[in-house]
């Protein structure tokens, strides 16, 4: 692990900020280090409001969309809510029909087969749509990419609109309305949005034009927040507020399918870190294992009984997607060591029965054991196909673009994109991939980052400290849990070692005569000899809150022990 220091703020910065917000130079240096520099920036930080959200018709083609959906419930057209079988594109899906069916009953959901179909829209989902008279069809998470696909429907008289958050390509498809904030040509004020995020601000917008007010829209935005945590967009702007006000719904009325999945949860309020843990790979689970309808039903449905029958499902899903997780990333791990590739700067393995459905998390795992950019491939049909996953700091899919001349299609984002490729092309684009990423990655990449915010002493950590810092919530990218760093620390009780395989230490932490922390280090029994015999040492951390039996304590997260 290499500790890097975040750049302290200019000293008359922090103190104006500290002065202005009637706040600790600490605080005020936290601040400034999220870009947050002036008091109507912290109030609107510390204060999120529905009101911040940005007019959504300020977004490219938004008001040709809701023109075009208007003249189909008008003219009483079938409309087929398409999209894709991951968190993301399912609670899309969710959001997007049940909000058209508060207000017109001719709406069905259309999830691709993972494996018959593949990511994005399908020639096999135009086919269905045909068959079952849809004239328009809301593509949401995807779409971005799929010229000859809505080419393809076009001649049979089916109109597109395209909600996605996607790069673009060079051209974008010939849709009636193509809704994305990274189109060049869009000048929407924040271009963070995941898909669910897209589809959000299309109901905001149909529900202006119906005079309905942000207020009515409450109900839907447990699934935003479902999608933000689990899509790992920034948390700023408007996902900030999205997410905050998401958060509420979930801790206070959650619809029932989500009220199944947290049941079992003995917490009295989520975090965003326990919808991306608890909430996310459950609903992930049912695309993964079986099929990415059975979330969208799971989500749609406003029958508890009938929710909790789903959840169970879900669940057994979930195990399983759990076994064979286990079972690929040991695998990967042992081709890896037998074909002697420890020292590349990229990790691209390969075997025909892994199942399509978890090798995203294998690629995830994988980064944890050797720390660079990952694909992970296995059959699809004729093809390979892969998940990729990059670590901080290196953009995967500018390195797949330079590739792309191996591949028949890819698609993504800087840190996870996907892909497949014809047999005969696997060595010659994984050659490429190797030397693509050695002749670009900045060498410091290459080492596992811990971004410290700042170095504090214990005596500066006090309950009012730790409530301002909850205000911060929720944490996410570019508004991460602070990290802070502490010098001459030692455990004055004896390491106690938790997990299968005592791989997690617990300290009692101190520092000269301050008051004493419990500390917790997952995955850091192997440096027990660093804090032994009272030895002397740093400490990067986290502040958490322990919750057990319903009871609150303070409690360090440690990242790592020097």
């Amino acid at each position: 692990m290499r500790w890097t220091i975040k750049p302290k703020p200019q000293k008359e910065q922090i103190q104006q900020l500290a002065q202005e917000l009637n706040v600790d130079s600490l605080i005020a240096t936290l601040l400034i280090q999220r870009g947050i520099t002036t008091f109507d920036q912290a109030k609107d930080f510390f204060r999120p409001s529905l009101d911040h959200l940005h007019d959504p018709f300020l977004m490219k083609d938004m008001e040709v969309a809701v023109n075009r959906i208007e003249q189909a419930i008008a003219n009483q057209e079938n409309i087929l809510v398409f999209g894709d079988y991951d968190v993301d594109g399912t609670t899309a899906v969710s959001l997007v029909s049940s909000y058209l069916k508060s207000v017109y009953p001719n709406i069905a959901t259309y999830i691709p087969d993972r494996y018959a179909e593949g990511y994005g829209i399908s020639f096999q989902g135009i086919d269905f749509a045909e068959d079952n008279g849809f004239s328009l069809i809301i593509a949401l998470d995807c779409g971005i990419k799929s010229i000859e696909h809505v080419a393809y429907a076009k001649e049979k008289n089916i109109d597109f609109i395209i909600c996605d958050h996607h790069r673009p390509g060079d051209s974008l498809p010939e849709a009636i309305a193509v809704l994305d904030p990274k189109r060049d040509d869009c000048t929407y004020p924040y271009d963070e949005l995941c898909g669910c995020g897209v589809g959000f601000k299309l109901i905001q917008a149909l529900s202006q034009n119906r005079n309905q007010t942000i207020d009515d829209l409450i109900p839907y935005l447990d699934l935003v927040a479902t999608a933000i945590a689990a899509d790992i967009v920034p948390i700023t702007g408007e996902n900030r507020v999205l997410a905050h006000f998401g958060l509420q719904v979930i801790n206070q009325a959650p619809r029932p399918g989500i009220q199944a999945l947290i049941q079992q949860i003995k917490k009295q309020t989520l975090t965003i870190t326990d919808v991306v843990f608890v909430i996310a790979p459950r609903i992930n689970a049912a695309g993964r294992i079986k099929h990415g309808n059975h979330a969208v039903e799971l989500l749609t449905e406003f029958n508890l009984a009938q929710a909790q029958q789903f959840a169970k499902e879900i669940e057994d899903y979930n195990s399983e997607r759990k076994g064979l997780d286990q079972l690929i990333t040991k695998e990967a791990l042992q081709q890896i060591e037998e074909n002697q590739e420890q020292e590349r700067f990229t990790t691209v393995v390969f075997q025909e029965n892994w199942h399509k459905g978890v090798i995203g998390i294998v690629a995830s795992r994988l980064i944890e054991t050797h720390y660079r950019p990952t694909l992970v491939f296995t059959q699809s049909g004729d093809n390979y196909a892969a998940s990729a996953r990059s670590v901080r700091g290196f953009d995967v899919y500018n390195a797949l673009e330079a590739c792309s001349e191996h591949l028949e299609q890819f698609g993504g984002h800087k840190y996870a994109a996907g892909m497949t490729l014809k047999a005969e092309n696997y060595e010659a684009f994984k050659n490429a991939f190797e030397k693509v990423v050695q002749e670009t990655i900045n060498p410091e990449l290459r080492t596992p980052e811990i971004e410290v915010d700042a170095e504090i002493d214990f005596s500066e950590i006090t309950p009012k400290l730790v409530r301002i810092l909850k205000q911060f919530e929720p944490f996410g990218p570019q508004n991460m849990t602070p990290v802070f760093v502490t010098q001459n620390v030692i455990d004055t009780g004896y390491p106690k070692f938790m997990g299968a395989n005592e791989e997690h230490i617990r300290l009692f932490v101190k520092q000269n005569n301050s008051e004493g922390f419990a500390a917790i280090g997952f995955n850091l029994a192997h440096k027990k000899d660093l804090v032994a015999n009272r030895n002397s040492f740093q400490m990067a951390y986290c502040i958490d809150e322990n919750e057990w039996n319903g009871q609150l304590s303070l409690q360090l997260r440690l990242k790592d022990i020097q």
